[in-house]
């Protein structure tokens, strides 16, 4: 537990430099956008005279380290600008939008996990016969489909075709939550199978590994049931898919931005959008910030828990 702790704490330790690596990317990143801030925030018939005099007010024109200084103030004070007229907080728009690519991450990575149990279970129990075949082929067509084709495959087929589904929206889960299952199912889908895919790949190598193992002929030589041998040997087995689990959730986050476009959500995908479109400087800084900063603290997350899980580690 001691040596547990003290990984965790340098973890942990750690991330706050990370995001401070974050924000200075991104920082520095938007400054090479050839949008004028003050030209979105004035029009583009303002004078180079009120140019100047907003660029003056609002610090635009100072070295670039003081305005990344002034940039980290205003995120300490959750202030992470103003959207181009009509005006209106960035944080609050990201509060309004974050919750869904969040619940939209969530049920993906939810649904991923359960499909790559379910066929690396298969796969490695029927290894090398026409289950374990199946499983591979599906796996690898997983791996290779586009999400955002699938995407509209799905549309197609389930949303226009056999109306079973919607074509996109979004019901808020505190209203209905039969409702959001049924908006939130082919977006989910669309993200899951990729991720899904590749995991029951490793989930099915590390299950097979297992079960060549010695304590699993210890355990069928002394009676003990299948069922609880494959048990035990799928614990051990989940260690190592767990250790890309944060990656993949970063690859979640990512695609659930483009499923978004396609699905109508009004995500953080749609404030990329927007603010890619409206040349909206302050408003993709700020989504990109999010999501960078999520993805980083997510991974944190899954390196506790790795280190939770397999114990063999702590020692390193």
């Amino acid at each position: 537990m001691i040596a547990f702790l003290r990984l965790a704490l340098r973890r942990i330790a750690m991330l706050p430099v990370m995001i401070l690596g974050i924000t200075l990317m991104v920082f520095v990143v938007m400054q090479f956008s050839p949008t004028d801030p003050a030209y979105n925030a004035l029009g583009d018939g303002a004078s180079p005279e009120a140019r100047a005099a907003f660029a003056k007010e609002h610090g635009l024109d100072d070295p670039l380290p003081v305005r990344y200084f002034r940039f980290l103030g205003d995120l300490l004070h959750f202030d992470l600008g103003s959207t181009v007229p009509p005006s209106s907080p960035v944080a609050e728009r990201i509060g309004t939008a974050f919750p869904l690519t969040f619940q939209l991450t969530l049920l993906s990575l939810v649904l991923a996990i359960v499909f790559a149990v379910v066929f690396g279970v298969i796969g490695a129990v029927y290894r090398d016969r026409w289950p374990d075949q199946l499983v591979r082929v599906v796996s690898m067509a997983g791996v290779a489909i586009p999400s955002f084709w699938l995407g509209v495959l799905l549309i197609q087929q389930f949303a226009l075709n056999t109306p079973l589904f919607p074509t996109g929206g979004y019901t808020n889960p505190a209203d209905s939550f039969t409702g959001w299952l049924h908006t939130m199912a082919l977006p989910a889908v669309s993200i899951a199978l990729a991720v899904s895919a590749s995991l029951a790949r490793l989930v099915r190598t590390s299950l097979v590994t297992e079960l060549e193992r010695d304590y699993v002929r210890t355990a069928r030589g002394s009676g003990l049931p299948e069922s609880a041998v494959l048990r035990s040997a799928l614990r051990n087995a989940l260690v190592n898919p767990l250790t890309v689990l944060g990656i993949k959730v970063g690859y979640m986050l990512s695609g659930a931005v483009v499923i978004e476009a396609i699905f109508d959500l009004p995500g953080m995908g749609k404030l990329i959008l927007e603010g890619v479109t409206g040349n909206d400087t302050a408003l993709v800084q700020g989504t990109v910030l999010t999501i960078a900063v999520t993805f980083l603290v997510v991974n944190v997350l899954v390196d506790l828990l790795h280190l939770l899980v397999n114990p063999r580690i702590r020692t390193v």
